[in-house]
């Protein structure tokens, strides 16, 4: 089934549903049950298999033909583990037909945590921090796009295809070259390895392990090499839910490790974050309208709001103005 034109999401999943029975009859899974989670902006889906004794571990279904090979996810896994982050064991996989069982890190993500525990957001946000300055203490693996500021710049054409009002090419030119001019301010050379979508609902709180082993990592497999900002503002301009906004002056210093000014390191992050939400922006709205999966429009207003918080730094005096003319449908941007 292409990745070209609209989807049939229900067909696909009938089809994958038949290839997955199939394939666990015949592996030593064979009489777990099996318990849909739920899964990513992608076709890649999840379940849980649940062993007699109780024991369990996750089942990641990703359609070669949609998602690509899966090396990528195992080969960052491998690296992740290499620097003592707790990325999930590849149990088995079956290259030709993407079907991945994964060691089952844990059932309870930041998210659900800190909906029972909510006084516990600071302290899983200064966890999640401590895990990103580990993944930056080492080169990346070779072999991985950067975000340089070309590469930066084109990934927002999305927004314009499909969120944008004015569709101006002029508009758009001027938008892009003021974008590109960002990014290669404040991150000209991209150096370190980011795992993208790092949020709170791919972070497993993990409280009986310890150290840097009580987060667990997932959703990884579009890792790049980008700016060390670049994580944080996924982190903290999450689209699924609301952070503290106070969290990310200490969070910077925490990232800068020293007693120096936080300045070039807060630029960086607001553009890191416009950047990632002018791209969200589009991506959510292709999901909505090119894939049928309208579940994402209630994101978009957190998305939009995050894009007015950080686009009102001084640093976007000339942009900002014209982001709203591109993009302001009304004040939600639905």
């Amino acid at each position: 089934m292409a990745m070209t034109g609209r989807t049939d999401w229900r067909k696909l999943a009938h089809m994958r549903n038949a290839i997955l029975t199939d394939w666990l009859v015949r592996s030593e899974w064979s009489t777990w049950l099996r318990d849909p989670m739920t899964g990513d902006a992608s076709a890649r889906r999840y379940e849980r298999l649940r062993g007699p004794s109780g024991n369990t571990v996750i089942l990641m279904d990703a359609p070669p033909k949609i998602c690509g090979s899966q090396s990528r996810f195992i080969d960052i896994a491998k690296h992740l583990t290499s620097l003592n982050l707790a990325a999930p064991q590849i149990l088995n996989w079956d290259e030709e037909l993407g079907i991945l069982v994964l060691e089952d890190l844990g059932q309870s993500d930041f998210a659900i945590h800190m909906r029972s525990q909510p006084n516990s957001e600071r302290d899983l946000y200064e966890r999640a921090v401590d895990t990103l300055i580990a993944l930056q203490s080492a080169p990346p693996p070779v072999g991985l796009t950067a975000m340089t500021p070309d590469v930066g710049t084109t990934m927002v054409d999305l927004a314009f295809e499909w969120a944008a009002i004015d569709q101006s090419a002029d508009l758009q030119a001027d938008i892009k070259s003021r974008i590109h001019a960002l990014l290669a301010r404040v991150d000209p050379t991209p150096g370190v390895l980011s795992l993208r979508d790092f949020h709170a609902e791919n972070l497993v709180w993990r409280p009986d392990k310890i150290g840097l082993a009580q987060v667990g990592l997932l959703d990884f497999q579009d890792a790049f090499i980008t700016h060390p900002t670049y994580d944080l503002a996924s982190l903290l301009r999450d689209a699924r839910r609301d952070v503290d906004p106070s969290f990310l002056d200490p969070l910077l210093q925490k990232m800068e490790r020293s007693s120096g000014s936080i300045g070039p390191l807060k630029d960086a992050f607001h553009v890191m974050a416009v950047q990632r939400n002018l791209r969200i922006l589009g991506i959510f709205q292709r999901l909505a309208h090119r894939d049928g999966k309208t579940g994402y429009l209630s994101l978009v207003p957190r998305v939009w709001a995050h894009l007015q918080s950080d686009l009102a730094d001084p640093i976007f005096a000339d942009l900002a103005p014209l982001i709203h003319r591109a993009f302001s449908r009304n004040k939600d941007n639905l």
